[in-house]
C-alpha cells in the first residue's frame, strides 16, 4: 500500500519539502508521496487527529507548531525532550513518536565554514527553530552561545534551559561587533519584506550571519549582512540536511545531501558552488 508523509506550517505554501522528499522516494523506487498542509494554529489538534485517521506514516513541522504539537504525540525522543520542540515525527504502527533535527542540520550545514567551537555565537529568537539549534550548538562543543529575542524573557527561559546567556535586541545589537557567528532563526524574511529581525549596524567585517530561511536565498538580513562585508550561510543546508534525517528515520535510507543541496540551490535560481 502506498504510504504518504507530510508538512505542516502555516504559512506552508513556500516549504520545498514535497519537492525534495519526493524526488528522493522517487530515486530510491519507493511507493510513497508527500504532501504540504496548510494548518493555522487553531486547526492544530483537529488536522493531527485526521491525519492519524488517514493513515500518515510520519510528517514533519514547521513554524509556528514545533512546541504546539508536542501533547499530542505518544512519545517524544531525548533530544525533543531536551529542546521541548519537534520538527519529525515517525509512526512505528503503534506511537507517534517526536524527534527534533533541526539543530543537527544547522550545526552540519556549519561543518563547511572555516569556524572554531570558541567563538561567540549570537541566535536571534527563541521559538522551535532556535530552541534547537540553540542546544544542538551547545552539544557540539559551542561554548559561548547568547541567545536574544524580540520577547526578552523568551530568550531568558531558553538561555537557562540551555546554559546560555540571553540579550535584549537592543543589548545584542550595540554588542554585535563581539560575535562572530550570528544566526537568524525567526520567520522574518519569509515575506520577503525589507523588515529585519536586528540591526547590522555595528556587525563585524568578516562575521559569518546565518539565516534559517532558505527561500529566498537571500533575505533582506543576509543582503545587509554582505553589504557589510559579512560570510553569509542561508538555510538550503540546513534545509537538506534536517529533512534527510527525517528521510532516514521513515525509510532507513540515507539520501545523497550534496547532490539535493545543488538541486534546491539551483530551482532557487542561485549558483551552487561545490564544497
Amino acid at each position: 500500500m502506498k504510504k504518504w508523509y507530510a508538512v505542516i506550517g502555516d504559512p506552508i505554501a513556500h516549504s520545498l519539502s514535497p519537492f525534495m522528499h519526493d524526488l528522493w522516494f522517487e530515486e530510491h523506487g519507493i511507493d510513497a508521496t508527500y504532501i504540504p498542509i496548510h494548518v493555522q494554529p487553531f486547526e492544530l489538534e483537529n488536522a493531527f487527529h485526521s491525519m492519524k485517521a488517514l493513515g500518515v506514516s510520519g510528517f514533519n513541522i514547521t513554524l509556528p507548531h514545533k512546541q504546539s504539537i508536542i501533547p499530542f504525540l505518544d512519545k517524544l525522543d531525548e533530544t525533543a525532550v531536551i529542546m521541548n520542540a519537534v520538527n519529525t515525527v515517525t509512526y512505528n504502527g503503534r506511537q507517534y513518536i517526536g524527534w527534533n533535527t533541526d539543530g543537527d542540520g544547522f550545526v552540519r550545514s556549519l561543518s563547511a565554514q572555516p569556524i572554531t567551537r570558541n567563538e561567540k555565537v549570537l541566535v536571534i529568537g527563541a521559538g522551535g527553530a532556535a530552541r534547537g539549534i540553540a542546544f544542538a550548538l551547545k552539544r557540539a562543543d559551542f561554548t559561548d552561545v547568547t541567545i536574544t529575542n524580540r520577547t526578552h524573557r523568551r530568550a531568558v527561559e531558553l538561555a537557562n534551559d540551555c546554559g546560555s546567556s540571553a540579550l535584549t535586541l537592543k543589548e545584542a545589537e550595540a554588542a554585535l561587533g563581539d560575535f562572530s557567528i550570528i544566526i537568524q532563526t525567526t520567520s522574518v524574511g519569509l515575506a520577503k519584506d525589507e523588515a529585519l529581525p536586528i540591526s547590522l549596524e555595528r556587525v563585524s567585517t568578516g562575521s559569518l550571519v546565518a539565516d534559517i530561511i532558505y527561500n529566498p536565498l537571500e533575505t533582506p538580513f543576509l543582503k545587509a549582512a554582505k553589504e557589510k562585508n559579512c560570510t553569509i550561510l542561508n538555510g538550503v543546508g540546513m534545509f537538506v540536511y534536517q529533512g534527510a534525517i527525517a528521510f532516514e528515520k521513515w525509510t532507513g535510507i540515507q539520501p545523497d545531501t550534496e547532490k539535493m543541496i545543488q538541486i534546491i540551490t539551483e530551482k532557487l535560481g542561485g549558483n551552487y558552488v561545490n564544497r
